[in-house]
């Protein structure tokens, strides 16, 4: 568990200046460091305000912790940088890989789910968590091929969890879309997750390709009754601060809104029993 309370919201350029207009704000904003560490000057003052103004946690994209490349220490240093200036305190990534040969790709890769990957996966943690002199939150992934793997993704996650000494970002939606492409039960994986380890959840929308016959992580839709399903059933396990997060086709914050009211109604009910 993380010092944060109540439910949150990426925070992106596409309404960021909208807010000067509007009294709707989240417990608490999530942002994404690649996006802003070198923000248009137009941007900076709405920004440090709503960052300033309330708890924000970072989530990034280009970390790469389960590639065999050297961590790159010049860009981790400059998060450490970002999370210094802004003061804060959380920083989040995914359990994938994104870079092969130095060269990143920004696309979040599967890696393969063995022992030996669990213990690359551990060292690369403590490596990363020297430098930012903060405890790394590592996300599940979603996944359209599982390569060379040996482990089921609940002992997977459990053990590079247990092994770096890392918290977990659960992300609802991943579950419920890993599931169907996978053909697993969602709630069993929630049921078999170590709930002690979560920081905080991600809730997003995803679409069903009809080429693949897959649901297709995209963050880019209204979040589906099944995942709000989902969530109601993890809440009445896992007491866990829980966030929206929308990367694509963003709609206008009054849509963002009514997803977040809906979130916040859920979280409450489930809370008070």
């Amino acid at each position: 568990m993380i010092n944060l309370k109540g439910c949150g919201l990426g925070l992106r350029s596409d309404f960021l200046l909208d807010l000067q207009e509007n009294k709707f704000r989240p417990d608490w904003w999530e942002v994404t460091p690649e996006n802003w560490m070198h923000m248009p000057k137009m941007f900076e003052k709405a920004f440090e305000e709503e960052v300033f103004s309330r708890p924000t946690i970072a989530h990034g994209l280009s970390l790469s912790i389960g590639s065999v490349d050297k961590i790159n220490k010049k860009f981790v240093k400059q998060i450490k940088t970002f999370l210094d200036r802004y003061n804060i305190e959380y920083y989040s990534e995914h359990l994938s890989f994104s870079s092969l040969d130095n060269k990143q790709s920004y696309e979040l890769l599967p890696v393969p789910m063995t022992k030996k990957m669990v213990n690359v996966i551990a060292d690369r943690v403590k490596e990363v968590e020297d430098i930012i002199q903060r405890n790394l939150i590592l996300e599940n992934a979603t996944y359209y091929l599982v390569p060379y793997s040996e482990m089921r993704e609940t002992d997977f996650i459990n053990e590079v969890l247990e092994k770096s000494g890392a918290k977990m970002l659960l992300d609802v939606n991943n579950v419920f879309v890993n599931s169907v492409n996978h053909s697993f039960k969602a709630r069993k994986f929630i049921d078999e997750i170590d709930k002690s380890k979560v920081a905080y959840m991600h809730m997003a929308g995803h679409y069903f390709d009809d080429e693949s016959q897959m649901k297709i992580d995209s963050h880019g839709m209204p979040i589906c009754s099944g995942v709000w399903k989902l969530l109601e059933y993890t809440l009445k396990q896992i007491d866990a601060p829980v966030m929206i997060e929308r990367d694509n086709n963003i709609p206008p914050l009054e849509e963002l809104q009514k997803e977040y009211k809906q979130m916040k109604k859920i979280c409450k009910a489930i809370k008070n029993g």
